[in-house]
This record gives structure tokens, sequence and C-alpha cells, in this order.
């Protein structure tokens, strides 16, 4: 996946707009409902309320719960060709890693030495199921979606680079396009790309049919049970 493939305009909206949204939007785009490439739970946020996470996946798998049954200097070498993997293919770009430990996960995978290289390597956040810690020390402007929060970084290694990953139920290959915030994660399937500035603004014009007098003073029944039928047969 090329990121041309992202218009600017695009671009700038999905920074902004939340995954809900998002979410709301590929279904107009594919016009009914069904679409399910999003993650299931409840996952933690390192900074509830940053802008959103949008970028290709980088992926790869790690483990920590145990001690690696491998030699040390094959851990580190696979760790530095994990680092250069992150490092490489299109930007915008986020990191989408599985702790196969899960649902078990005891190793902190993302602090604050995880999230200053990943940012210093021009990555825009991660996602994963495993554990963040380090929460005070981030760095600002990297924000990470996680399965929990935790103290160690148990005997953390990584174990695949590169291979599709599942997390919290979804699973995302390299290269995937990402939106996630703290509601969580989903995959923007690639032929909608074209179409998704339009269904985020249908999206957001037709929630407005009842936020608009909702939010009016003098709202009442009446003029909900009348924006309501305008709600219904503009949406998906």
């Amino acid at each position: 996946m090329d990121e041309q493939l992202i218009p600017d305009d695009l671009l700038a909206l999905l920074q902004k707009v939340d995954t809900p949204t998002v979410c709301n939007a590929i279904e107009v785009a594919q016009g009914h409902r069904g679409f399910d490439r999003f993650t299931k739970g409840t996952m933690q946020h390192s900074k509830p309320g940053d802008p959103p996470i949008v970028g290709f996946a980088r992926t790869a798998k790690i483990a920590g719960r145990l001690p690696p049954a491998e030699d040390a200097a094959v851990i580190s070498a696979r760790r530095m060709d994990y680092f250069r993997s992150i490092a490489d293919g299109p930007r915008p770009s986020a990191a989408v890693v599985e702790d196969i430990d899960y649902p078990d996960c005891v190793a902190g995978w993302w602090g604050e030495v995880h999230v200053a290289v990943h940012k210093g390597l021009g990555l825009s956040g991660a996602v994963t199921n495993g554990v963040m810690r380090d929460l005070d020390v981030m760095d600002e402007g990297f924000p990470v979606l996680a399965g929990s929060i935790g103290v160690s970084h148990g005997f953390v290694h990584v174990v695949e680079i590169g291979s599709p990953v599942n997390v919290f139920g979804i699973t995302v290959s390299q290269g995937e396009l990402l939106h996630a915030d703290r509601h969580g994660a989903l995959v923007i399937p690639r032929d909608l790309i074209p179409d998704l500035k339009a269904a985020i603004d249908t999206v957001i014009a037709n929630e407005a049919i009842v936020i608009g007098p909702a939010r009016r003073p003098g709202f009442d029944i009446d003029e909900l049970e009348h924006a309501w039928a305008r709600f219904e047969a503009a949406r998906t």
C-alpha cells in the first residue's frame, strides 16, 4: 500500500475525528451495516483525549512471561531487525504489536524508552493487546492503546516481525491502514479510501439532524419526532 492513497484532506480529517465516526463512515461507504474489523472489548489508552492514531501498520509479535528459549544473540539481533522494520514503510505509520502471552501478559513493551524510540523513528502511535507502563513519563504525541497497564518488563522479546497479528479480535496485516483512539482500533479497507472523506462528512451531517435541535432551547418530544424521522431516512 502506498501512502499516496491517502489524500491530504482525508488524512487531516482522520486525524481529527474519533474512531466510532470512522466506523460509521465505513458502513456509509459500504452502503450497509455489518463492518466488523474493529477491536472488541475495553482497552486502555495512555493519554485519553489525544488525537487519534492514524497510520499504516508495522506489525510484530512479542512475548515476555517466560525467558526466551533462543540464544541471547539471536534475541538481540531480532530486536534490532524489529526496529529496522518499524523505521521502514510508508508514512504515517503505527506499530501494531501482538503479545502472544495474552490474556496473561505481564511484560510492558510500551513504556518511556520504547515510546521515545518509536516516536523518534517517525511512528504516530501503537496498538497492542499487551502491557504499557511509565504512563506519567511517556513522550507527548505518541498515544498507546493497550490491553492492560502494568509495572514490569518481564522477559519481553520479539518473536516475529511483519506477520499478521491479532489484537482484541481484529487481524491486522503489515501495511493496512489503522485508525485508533480511546474507544478502540479498526482497519480501514483499502478500497474505501477514495470514498471515506465524503462518508465521514455524511455521518457528521446526518447526526447534526438530531444533535442540532436537541441542543437548542425549547427542544421537546414533538421536535424530536420530526428530527428523528429525518435522521432515520438519512442514515445507514
